[in-house]
């Protein structure tokens, strides 16, 4: 039975794909409560501009930890009957229900940025996201570079068991095991709480003063992390390298608190994200992952053209 029902989904899918149908394109991310997201909202606004079949939504709930709230979005943007749903889910297990119901209803869902559980596979027509294991491996010999092979680097993470973070973080943890004697102090959760990660990094500093490296995972809690270590006195002591590309993440490059920061293609996400939907609803093939890159920015490369068009 179950089977018939995702059959009977895959043609409703397929039907309204050829229909070409009209209508909203509900946003829905982690967060709005972040410069990385409302850059990804920028990106899909401008995937809307200048036509007149499809409209966009965007919305998220208050933190990245809020999950419940999340589901509900999704829940609603179906009960409403949206034309498609781009979706950066905030818990790899806790959005696929959603994510099927959609499916279920015909409505087709572009995942961006963290991926759903294996579980969800082909419930949803394509995933965008950073190559969250090859960006970690990328900063982790960063660090290798910069700090050398042996003493502690701590690792400053955000949300636990989140699709970006379990690729992100878990590969610049094995990537720094196979090729250094380094010793990982962490990981940290911030909960992408900016203020989470100042008072924890504060901590971190005072326990291991000692520390040779530090890594803040995402935007608020590499924002947090820098605060903390301007407020100690520790920027340019150690190597401490952070990740996405907000103002005060420049700033940070700019000044030497930051060794460096990897950026997403966040604006990519939402303009690829809507398009995807877009060709989906007109009938045309859509690749089943799409990544849209990372850039290492440092204080030699942040001015150049590469660097701008990813920072925000």
């Amino acid at each position: 039975m179950k089977s018939l029902k995702l059959c009977m989904a895959a043609s409703a899918i397929a039907m309204a794909a050829g229909a070409a149908q009209a209508g909203e394109i509900a946003v829905i991310v982690k967060t709005t409560n972040s410069n990385f997201w409302q850059n990804v909202n920028l990106g899909a606004q401008a995937a809307i501009a200048g036509q007149s079949d499809h409209t966009i939504s965007f919305d998220g709930p208050a933190s990245e930890s809020a999950i419940a709230d999340q589901v509900n979005l999704v829940e609603n943007a179906i009960n409403r009957g949206v034309a498609g749903i781009v979706l950066a889910p905030s818990d790899t297990e806790a959005l696929a229900p959603a994510v099927r119901r959609a499916f279920e209803a015909g409505i087709p869902v572009v995942i961006i940025d963290s991926a759903l559980d294996d579980a969800a596979e082909g419930t949803y027509q394509a995933f965008l996201s950073t190559d969250n294991c090859a960006a970690g491996e990328e900063v982790a010999a960063r660090m290798i570079a910069e700090a050398g092979t042996t003493g502690k680097v701590a690792i400053m993470s955000y949300v636990a068991g989140v699709g970006s973070e379990i690729g992100r973080v878990g590969c610049f943890t094995s990537y720094l095991e196979a090729n250094s004697e380094l010793t990982i102090v962490g990981p940290y959760y911030s909960q992408s709480q900016m203020a989470t990660a100042l008072n924890q990094t504060t901590d971190v500093l005072s326990a291991n003063p000692d520390l040779v490296g530090i890594f803040g995972a995402n935007e608020p809690t590499a924002v947090g992390m820098g605060r903390a270590l301007v407020q100690a006195g520790r920027a340019g002591d150690l190597v401490a390298i952070g990740f996405d590309g907000n103002t005060d993440l420049q700033d940070f490059v700019r000044e030497g608190v930051l060794v460096a920061t990897a950026v997403q293609g966040s604006f990519a996400m939402g303009e690829m994200g809507v398009n995807t939907v877009i060709d989906i609803l007109n009938g045309e093939a859509v690749e089943s992952f799409i990544n849209t890159g990372v850039v290492l920015v440092d204080g030699e490369n942040i001015d150049t053209p590469e660097a701008q068009n990813v920072l925000y």
